[in-house]
Formats: structure tokens, C-alpha cells, sequence
């Protein structure tokens, strides 16, 4: 485990007036519908074959801001409640939990393009997210937010915004995300994309998703985990499935209705777009890597960490989990997200 420490930087001296208290639905949760301008660009040049932006609030009305974004497949709904069933981070994001929905609001945003105006890819950037992010806060008239928590994708948006607007978060906290995507995970997303291509081409593409989504969670996890958990008993005769193979085909059938072909292409193709230069980052920075991820390896958060002018800590841990760990090491995570709140007023 490593630990830096830098202090936190002044705060803006001008950002817009906060929105008065919002209403929340039941449950503790509204959700925002924010429009995009029609004059609104992707670095590409392109535009976004949709009208909205969706972000839901949870938490406590008028309390200080946290925005929260995950992975590819995270979304708004970031945590449990009534309407939404299980949230995609509820072991870090509920009520007296490491982000207190009891004294915080949580503001998560779903990634575009939405699966519902994916006809066709679009080459979008994180700066690009990080942009759709600012029309919401700027609709909720958010001067500041209390902290940007970014874990995997989100990480990279979180870096992203952090380059584009250094006074707008008061502290960025990165789990399991770097500067720049590392080859070998470019390669094995370049060959998701290619199955997801091919089974487009010929016309099954819900086919493509399961695959693709099968090889993606041999890259998520660990050797040891899946030595841990399934046995190499071998099929009855050739082209039988082996037991990890069943595992990996309920992963990939169950994602079929998650996603669309031209999303998926969408968002792996912005995962190996990003790039931020971390010099340029003056936001107070928490890092957090774990040794066995094989898609953010921890030499690659280690060189952020030794570039970024405004490290505030940096904690490396092991786990069996690889690049999933950031939802699965639930205490480790959470003991660094509580210190790190703690003397937030609310």
C-alpha cells in the first residue's frame, strides 16, 4: 500500500447559484432530463442522435453533491430504491453507507449514446461525457460538487472533467481507471468489436452481444478466481460446453437485452480514445488500483500517480477479483471512500 498526500486547492471563486430543493419522488430519487443544445459537437464533429441527457439525484435534498459514475453498463440508477430495483453500486451508495445518502446527494448520469438512439455507432469521447455531465450541472445550477467518484469508465470520465473544468470538484476520487487505455486491453476489446461486427453482418446481432459480453468477463476477473470456482470436468464428446463455459454463456444471454451492437461499439471504442494529460489536472486526486487487474494495470496507475501535480493519496491493493474488484471489495472501498467524506459539511 502506498500513500501521498497533497492539500486540498482553493475553491472557485465564481460558479452559478445551486438550484433550490428539489422534489423527490419515492423513494428518495428523481431522476432529470436535461436537453442538448442543437448546436452541440462531439470532438468528432458528429452529433448526438438524441434529445436528452438523463441524470438522477438521490439523497438528501440541498445536501452537498457527489456525482458518482461506473462502467460501461453503470447508469443513473446507482442505487436502490422502489422504482429501480437494485442499483449498480448500492454497497457503496445508501443511506449511512460510505457515500451517506443520510447527509449527500449522488448524482449519476447515464453514459451516451442511450440504447434507445443506438442505430449506429458514434465516436465519442470521455471529454465528450464529461461535457454532457456540465449540461446537467449547469441545468441544476450546481456551483460545486463535493467530489467526482469515478470507478473503471466513470474513472476516465471523472479524469476527463477534472482536465476540462479543474475548479468544478472539489476532489476527485479514481478507482480502477488510468490516462490512457493499455494495449492489451484495446486488443482484447478490438476483438469484442470484431465479433460484434461480424454478428451484425450476419444478421445476429443479438448473438454478437452474448459473445462479446462472454469474452469481456474473462478479461474482468482473475485466473485464480475462475480456478477457485469451476472445476475442468470435460464435456460428454467435442463441442460440449466445459462448466465455466456454462457460466460465461448465462453471462453473455443475460446481457443481450442490456445493450445494443452499435452502443457497445460505441462505448469500446471510447474506452481506447481516452486520454487526458495528467499534468493538467489541479483537482486533489485519490487513486485506488488493484494489483490484479489485468485491463487498468497497476503500473499504469502508478505512472498517474507519479504525474499528477495534485496527488492527494494513493492506495494499491490486491484482490481476487481483477478489474471487477471496485464492486466486489466492498469494505476496502468504502474505508477509503469514508475517509475521504468525513469532513464534508453537510
Amino acid at each position: 500500500m502506498t500513500l501521498a498526500e497533497t492539500s486540498l486547492l482553493e475553491e472557485p471563486a465564481c460558479r452559478p447559484q445551486p438550484a433550490s430543493t428539489p422534489v423527490r419522488e419515492r423513494g428518495g430519487a428523481r431522476d432529470v432530463i436535461v436537453p442538448i443544445p442543437a448546436d452541440f459537437r462531439l470532438a468528432s464533429g458528429e452529433r448526438l442522435n438524441q434529445p436528452n441527457v438523463v441524470g438522477r439525484i438521490h439523497g438528501r435534498a440541498g445536501a452537498p453533491v457527489v456525482v458518482v459514475a461506473g462502467g460501461i453498463s453503470a447508469g443513473r440508477f446507482v442505487h436502490r430504491t422502489e422504482t429501480n430495483g437494485l442499483g449498480w453500486w448500492s454497497g457503496a451508495v445508501s443511506v449511512r453507507g460510505p457515500i451517506d445518502l443520510s447527509r449527500l446527494q449522488v448524482l449519476a448520469v447515464d453514459f451516451a449514446p442511450g440504447a434507445e438512439f443506438s442505430d449506429t455507432p458514434v465516436t465519442i469521447t470521455t471529454h465528450d461525457q464529461a461535457r454532457l455531465l456540465a449540461l446537467v450541472l449547469n441545468h441544476l445550477k450546481i456551483e460545486q460538487v463535493a467530489a467526482f467518484v469515478g470507478c473503471s469508465y466513470g474513472g476516465m470520465v471523472g479524469l476527463a472533467f477534472a482536465e476540462l473544468y479543474p475548479d468544478w470538484a472539489e476532489q476527485l476520487i479514481v478507482v480502477s481507471a488510468a490516462h490512457r487505455a493499455h494495449p492489451q486491453a484495446t486488443a482484447w476489446r478490438g476483438i469484442q468489436r470484431r465479433i460484434l461486427q461480424f454478428a451484425v453482418a450476419a444478421g445476429r446481432p443479438e448473438e454478437g452481444v452474448a459473445l462479446a459480453r462472454e469474452l469481456a468477463m474473462t478479461t474482468y476477473r482473475t485466473a485464480e478466481e475462475f480456478n477457485d470456482r469451476f472445476d475442468t470436468t470435460a464435456p460428454q464428446a467435442v463441442g460440449g460446453a466445459y462448466p465455466v463455459c456454462d457460466y460465461l454463456t448465462a453471462r453473455g444471454q443475460a446481457y443481450r437485452t442490456h445493450t445494443t451492437p452499435a452502443r457497445w461499439l460505441s462505448m469500446s471504442d471510447s474506452l481506447d480514445r481516452h486520454s487526458v494529460t495528467p499534468e493538467a489536472i489541479t483537482t486533489p486526486v485519490t487513486l485506488i488500483g488493484f494489483t490484479s487487474d489485468r485491463l487498468v494495470p497497476i503500473d499504469d496507475i502508478r505512472e498517474l500517480a507519479a504525474r499528477l501535480p495534485t496527488l492527494w493519496r494513493f492506495v494499491e491493493a490486491p484482490s481476487l477479483y481483477g478489474h471487477d474488484a471496485f464492486l466486489k471489495e466492498d469494505a476496502f472501498v468504502g474505508d477509503i471512500l469514508r475517509a475521504a467524506f468525513k469532513d464534508i459539511k453537510a
